[in-house]
C-alpha cells in the first residue's frame, strides 16, 4: 500500500470513530413546526381565492400538508355556507 492509500484508510477510520461516539453528528434538519402559507386569505373566501389557489412543488407532486390544510379550509366554508343558506330557506 502507499502512504496515501494508508491515510486515506485512517481519515476513513477516523470518520466512522467519530460518528460512532457520536462526536459529529449530521442528519437532515428540523422539520417545519407549521404549515408553509398556500395563499388563502383569512377570512371568507371567494372563487377568486380558490382559482389563484398554489402549492409548493414536492419530490413526487404537490406538499401534502399545503393541500390538506387547503381542503379541510374550503371544506368548512362550504360547510358553513350550506348551513346559512338552509337557515334562510327555513325562514
Amino acid at each position: 500500500m502507499t502512504l496515501l492509500q494508508i491515510l486515506v484508510v485512517l481519515a476513513v477510520i477516523g470518520a466512522v470513530g467519530a460518528v460512532a461516539a457520536g462526536a459529529v453528528r449530521g442528519g437532515l434538519s428540523e422539520p417545519e413546526s407549521s404549515i408553509p402559507d398556500t395563499g388563502l386569505p383569512d377570512g371568507a373566501l371567494r372563487p377568486g381565492d380558490v382559482a389563484g389557489l398554489r402549492f409548493s412543488l414536492a419530490f413526487r407532486g404537490y406538499r401534502m400538508d399545503q393541500v390538506d390544510d387547503a381542503l379541510d379550509r374550503l371544506s368548512a366554508e362550504l360547510t358553513e355556507r350550506d348551513a346559512e343558506i338552509a337557515r334562510l330557506r327555513d325562514q
